[in-house]
């Protein structure tokens, strides 16, 4: 007899920042293999797009609003949620932005709401779905983090100590929920190109990227997409039961060298 059940037939899932990147590659991704989702962000509109596309293709989601630094939004957006698809089985805490800037340089407001996006919003989002999991003895939690959190990078301290405590907080998740067939995860994505934080003026961008280079953080100009991040979500949320994925770091490849120079030069028959 196998240690674990497997995962049920429907498993639905909610999503917190899928209005755009990596949440709504993530919700199309995983409605596509099958995954009621509930997305959740603060621009409706542009869930209901999303859901669009997925409805399309014979997929099965809700736009909901969804704000992670409201407390009473993230009970009412998961109580809406199970009302709508189900038992959530699993989680994925995507919800974010970010603000450029030295800490030298932004305020301390600035540097707070970093922390509320993206632990606090996110501890939020886990204490409103435990309960059910726990009692069911499965489920996922899938966070989203941040190569950042493992490596610091100049220009982005605050959104690095947020990312960095979410890491400290999924750790003590997986200790705590040891024994109870809920599981924690952290994807940590790259430099990815989304929408998120890119729309900053050029005499904003142009020092922090100097100052990534002078640290040896830019090493070439490729980015991940969103949908590279939406496959590897879907991976963790669909390891079989009995084994898990603790952390998961995506970054993006390099592009292809230059072919040597001797090969250069090589004649190669034509194709007929």
């Amino acid at each position: 007899m196998p240690r674990f059940g497997p995962h049920p037939a429907r498993r639905p899932a909610v999503v917190a920042g899928a209005s755009s990147g990596i949440g709504a590659a993530t919700a199309i991704e995983l409605a596509g293999r099958g995954f009621p989702v509930a997305l959740g962000a603060r621009r409706v509109d542009k869930c209901e797009e999303i859901i669009e596309q997925i409805r399309a293709r014979d997929g099965e989601a809700v736009a909901l609003y969804l704000d992670v630094t409201d407390p009473e939004s993230v009970k009412g957006f998961v109580h809406r949620a199970t009302e709508l698809l189900g038992d959530i089985e699993l989680l994925v805490s995507g919800a974010g932005d970010t603000d450029f800037g030295r800490l030298d340089a932004i305020s301390t407001e600035v540097f707070e709401s970093q922390l509320q996006i993206h632990l606090i919003g996110a501890n939020r989002l886990a204490t409103a779905v435990l309960p059910g999991m726990v009692e069911r003895q499965r489920g996922d939690l899938i966070f989203v983090g941040s190569d950042v959190a493992l490596r610091a990078r100049p220009h982005m301290g605050a959104y690095g100590a947020a990312k960095a405590a979410l890491v400290a907080m999924v750790s003590t998740l997986q200790m705590e929920l040891e024994g109870t067939g809920v599981r924690a995860s952290i994807v940590h994505p790259g430099p990815t190109k989304t929408g998120m934080g890119w729309s900053l003026p050029p005499e904003s961008i142009g020092p922090m990227l100097a100052e990534w280079a002078k640290w040896g953080q830019a090493r070439h100009d490729y980015f991940l997409r969103a949908a590279d991040l939406a496959r590897a979500i879907a991976f963790v949320a669909e390891t079989p039961r009995g084994g898990f994925i603790t952390s998961l770091e995506v970054q993006p490849e390099a592009p292809l060298a230059s072919a040597p120079a001797e090969r250069k030069q090589l004649k190669y028959p034509e194709q007929p």
